[in-house]
């Protein structure tokens, strides 16, 4: 088993940063790549971006590419996403996920475990 929390959600203006945190606990070799997703109310879980923890390789949803930066922190099992330039439409609740192999993949179903959720809130 893998636990994963999720930290550094909250509320921001447009235009503004926030950073989240992934913690990973557990039996973490079995969470060889990293993935942050998000979903708003009424819509599905979307890809956002995933990071690969042996060799730091990344891959980013178009939404996204420019403004967010994943990275993580292997003597903390840590996984961060920064988040630049926040729009209005980036709020939703944020959710870190780990699935074992070597694809950042990027549908949620393809993930095995999965955080609680951080909220992250962009006003205009």
């Amino acid at each position: 088993q893998v636990q994963l929390v999720e930290s550094g959600g909250g509320l921001v203006q447009a235009g503004g940063s926030l950073r989240l945190s992934c913690a990973a606990s557990g039996r973490t070799s079995s969470s060889s790549i990293m993935g942050w997703f998000r979903q708003a109310p009424g819509k599905e879980r979307e890809f956002v971006a995933g990071i690969r923890w042996s060799t730091g390789s990344t891959n980013y949803a178009d939404s996204v590419k420019g403004r967010f930066t994943i990275s993580r922190d292997n003597a903390r099992n840590t996984v961060y996403l920064q988040m630049n330039s926040l729009k209005p439409e980036d709020t939703a609740v944020y959710y870190c996920a780990a699935r074992s192999g070597l694809r950042i993949a990027i549908l949620a179903n393809e993930y095995n475990y999965w955080g609680q959720g951080t909220q992250v809130t962009v006003s205009s």
